[in-house]
């Protein structure tokens, strides 16, 4: 029986993990991550970490601010479609519009990536999207980890995760509380869904709607593949080119939950946004989306971000100039609302028709 078993030499490729393809896969994204370098990294991706020198002279008291996430469901669409370049836009949009509402300049970021079978030409593409949400947002890909487990995911399918650091003057953290009754409230346009809501939109357009991903999307003229991948847009450039002229008293990223859940999360105590809904340009997606499955106004406006991807809570003194700042930078902007006081117990988020 000993000698039986001595005979068969089982590999670790033959459990399904081959590690030359892994290496194959390093050295094609090599050339994506070193086009994201800055002065601060220390070490091309390889080590057993990944290297950042601070420089702490450029910060009277500097706070580190991290921020993690991932892409969700939307990675069914880039399964079926078999495009995988643009989610890792979505990937790090995530986790560096998170915390740019704090004020935080991203600095670095690591990715994970697991499969059940590692396809080295696959994974390059959606590590250059990364790549290119790490340039667009001006941080670094310092490193990462990619997990070839067997077994454990469908065939041809993924997960990412993503993991950012950013830093800010003590001084400078925008936390919300600088918010007062009167403020305006400027919300910055979305570039779509972003990476939010979409096991609901998958139901309404796949199930409801009854439509393929290479199907145009009725209103669109565009395919339901094009429209449902569009990558979330990155706001870190614009919001630090504001902060170095202006003072933002909150910024609420529009994320899951929607306009509904964000906003309340940097108001402080007595105050209530009150949002106009004729003072935006709402994309056509989401009203095609709403009837398609006869989606209720606030269900869609606690799911969805409404054509709005972050709120900025602002003076009314300097709001125009900001606005026209933002326009100048390539956003488009619109003055959605103000603060109003409320009593305890009352809506945090008011959303006025007309």
């Amino acid at each position: 029986m000993n000698e039986k078993l001595n005979e068969t030499r089982v590999t670790y490729k033959d459990a399904g993990v081959d590690i030359s393809v892994g290496n194959s896969f390093v050295n094609l994204i090599k050339p994506l991550v070193k086009a994201t370098s800055r002065p601060e990294v220390l070490a091309d991706i390889g080590g057993f970490g990944g290297l950042f020198s601070l420089n702490s002279a450029k910060y009277k008291n500097p706070v580190l601010v991290s921020g993690t996430d991932g892409v969700g469901t939307k990675l069914k669409i880039a399964f079926m479609a078999d495009r995988h370049d643009t989610v890792g836009i979505d990937l790090v949009a995530m986790c560096v519009n998170d915390i740019i509402v704090q004020g935080a300049e991203p600095l670095f970021f690591l990715d994970y990536l697991a499969t059940g079978q590692l396809v080295p030409e696959k994974a390059a593409e959606v590590v250059k999207g990364i790549a290119e949400g790490c340039k667009q947002a001006g941080c670094a890909l310092i490193g990462g980890e990619t997990a070839e487990m067997p077994g454990f995911y469908v065939e041809g399918e993924y997960d990412v995760a993503g993991f950012t650091v950013g830093v800010v003057d003590r001084d400078n953290i925008i936390d919300g509380s600088g918010i007062s009754v009167g403020n305006r409230l400027i919300g910055i346009a979305s570039s779509g869904l972003h990476s939010n809501g979409y096991s609901l939109a998958r139901k309404l357009v796949f199930d409801c709607l009854g439509l393929s991903v290479n199907d145009e999307l009725p209103g669109t003229g565009s395919s339901v593949a094009d429209v449902l991948l569009t990558p979330t847009r990155i706001y870190v450039r614009s919001i630090l080119n504001l902060l170095k002229d202006f003072t933002i008293n909150g910024i609420a990223h529009i994320t899951g939950g929607g306009l509904l859940e964000n906003i309340p999360r940097i108001l402080p105590k007595g105050c209530q946004a009150t949002i106009h809904l004729n003072s935006w340009q709402r994309p056509a997606l989401f009203d095609i989306l709403r009837d398609a499955g006869n989606v209720e106004r606030d269900e869609m406006y606690r799911t969805f971000n409404m054509g709005i991807g972050m709120v900025l809570a602002v003076s009314e003194e300097h709001a125009e100039d900001m606005l026209d700042r933002l326009r100048g930078l390539g956003e488009q902007a619109w003055s959605i609302g103000s603060v109003a006081s409320c009593s305890v117990g009352s809506e945090r988020v008011e959303l006025v028709e007309g």
